[in-house]
C-alpha cells in the first residue's frame, strides 16, 4: 500500500482525524492532571504539618482552622482584607513569574513595587485637583509602570550587556532604591511629623466599601480589577504571542533559542523591565486605592512573598492568582487565630506550603508519568 496520503482510501480520513482528536484530549487531560493533582497533594501535606503544629500548642486543629476561615472568608471585612493583600501579591507574583519563565530570578520586586508606588504618588502630586479618576488612571498606570520598569531594566541591561547575575544585582538594588526613596520622602516630600507624602490631589480609586457597606473598614479597592486584567494579558502574551514563545524558549534553553534566531540579550533585558513594570503597578493598590499617598515601608515583605506566590503558582498567571489568595488568606488569618495560637505559627505554615510545593510537586508529577507509562506498557 502506498504511503502517499493523497492516495489513501477516502474511508481512512475520519479515522486519522479521530485519532488526532483523541490524542489532543489525552494531552489536555494529562496537562490538567499535572496542574491540579501535585499542588493538592502539597497542600494536603502542609495541612498535616499544620495540624501537628496546632496540636503542639494544645489546641484543636478544627477550631483553629474554623477561626481562620471565619476571620477571612467568613465575614465581609476579613474577606476585603484578603482581597487587598491578594491584589498586591498578584502583581509581585506575576512579576517574579514572568522572570522565571524567561529563566531569570527577579529578587527585586520589593524595590520595584515601592518605586512604582512612589512615582505614581509623585505624578498625583503634580496633577491638578478635581480631575476624574478615569482620566487620571492612564497617567498613574504609566507612572507606576515606569517607576518599576526602570528599576527592573537596570539588572536586565547589566545581565544582557555584561553578564552580571540578576539575583545579586536585584538584591543590591533593593537596598539602594529603598534607601533613596526613604531619603526623598523624609528630606523633601514628607508631611511634617510623618513618613508619608501629601495626599494625591485627584484620581483616587473607589474602595469596595463604597459599593457594599459590609466591606466598611477594609482596604480592598478597584485595583483588584487591574490585577486580574494584568494576569489575563500576561497569560495571553506568554502563551498566545510570538514574543511570549521566544521568552519561554529562552527560559527553557537559551542556546537553542539563540540558534533558532532569537535575540537572547534583548529578551533578557525586556523580560526584567516588564517584570519590574508589573511589580510597579502593584504600588497603585496602596497609593491609589488605599491611603492615597506614598508611605515609607508600605511594601515591606510583599515583594519577597511574591517569590513564594510565583513558585507555588508554578509561574502560571492563573496559578499565581490562586496562590496570592492562599497566602493572603494565611496572612490575614494569622491575625484571626492569634487568640488560640501565636501568629507566627501561620508564618511557619506559609513556609511549609512553599517547601511542600517545592519538594512534592516534582515527585508527584514523576509518579503520574510513571503510572501513565505503565498503563501504556500494558
Amino acid at each position: 500500500m502506498t504511503s502517499d496520503p493523497m492516495l489513501q482510501p477516502v474511508g481512512e480520513a475520519p479515522s486519522i482525524a479521530a485519532t488526532a482528536s483523541a490524542e489532543k484530549r489525552v494531552s489536555r487531560r494529562t496537562a490538567l492532571e499535572e496542574a491540579i493533582i501535585p499542588p493538592l497533594v502539597a497542600l494536603l501535606l502542609a495541612a498535616v504539618v499544620g495540624d501537628a503544629l496546632i496540636l503542639s500548642f494544645g489546641q484543636s486543629p478544627g477550631a483553629v482552622y474554623k477561626l481562620l476561615l471565619d476571620g477571612t472568608w467568613g465575614n465581609a471585612y476579613g474577606f476585603g482584607q484578603v482581597l487587598y493583600k491578594a491584589t498586591t501579591l498578584t502583581f509581585t507574583g506575576l512579576a517574579v513569574g514572568l522572570g522565571l519563565r524567561a529563566g531569570l530570578f527577579n529578587i527585586g520586586a520589593e524595590s520595584q513595587l515601592a518605586a512604582g508606588g512612589f512615582v505614581a504618588a509623585l505624578a498625583g502630586l503634580l496633577l491638578p485637583a478635581g480631575i476624574p479618576a478615569l482620566l487620571c488612571l492612564p497617567v498613574y498606570l504609566l507612572a507606576a509602570a515606569l517607576g518599576g520598569g526602570v528599576v527592573g531594566a537596570v539588572p536586565g541591561v547589566l545581565k544582557a550587556r555584561f553578564g552580571a547575575h540578576e539575583v545579586i544585582v536585584t538584591i543590591m538594588l533593593n537596598f539602594v532604591v529603598l534607601a533613596l526613596l526613604n531619603y526623598l520622602v523624609s528630606a523633601k516630600l514628607h508631611v511634617p511629623d510623618t513618613l508619608h507624602t501629601p495626599e494625591l490631589k485627584s484620581g483616587a480609586l473607589p474602595r469596595l466599601s463604597d459599593l457594599a457597606s459590609p466591606f466598611h473598614g477594609s482596604a480592598a479597592n478597584a485595583t483588584i480589577l487591574l490585577a486580574i486584567a494584568t494576569a489575563i494579558v500576561l497569560g495571553w502574551y506568554l502563551f498566545r504571542t510570538r514574543r511570549g514563545f521566544e521568552l519561554r524558549s529562552v527560559g527553557l534553553q537559551p542556546a537553542a533559542a539563540e540558534y533558532a534566531g532569537v535575540h537572547v540579550a534583548g529578551v533578557t533585558w525586556r523580560a526584567l523591565a516588564v517584570s519590574g513594570a508589573i511589580a510597579g503597578l502593584g504600588g497603585l493598590n496602596y497609593v491609589l486605592g488605599y491611603k492615597h499617598y506614598y508611605e515609607e515601608g508600605f511594601a515591606t515583605g510583599a515583594g519577597f512573598l511574591g517569590i513564594a506566590v510565583a513558585l507555588v503558582g508554578r509561574s502560571h498567571p492563573a496559578g499565581i492568582v490562586v496562590a496570592a489568595l492562599l497566602f493572603a488568606t494565611l496572612s490575614q488569618g494569622g491575625l484571626a487565630v492569634n487568640a488560640l495560637v501565636p501568629k507566627q505559627m501561620v508564618d511557619v505554615l506559609q513556609a511549609v506550603v512553599i517547601l511542600a510545593v517545592a519538594t512534592s510537586v516534582p515527585e508527584v508529577r514523576r509518579l503520574l508519568r510513571d503510572a501513565r507509562a505503565g498503563g501504556l506498557g500494558r
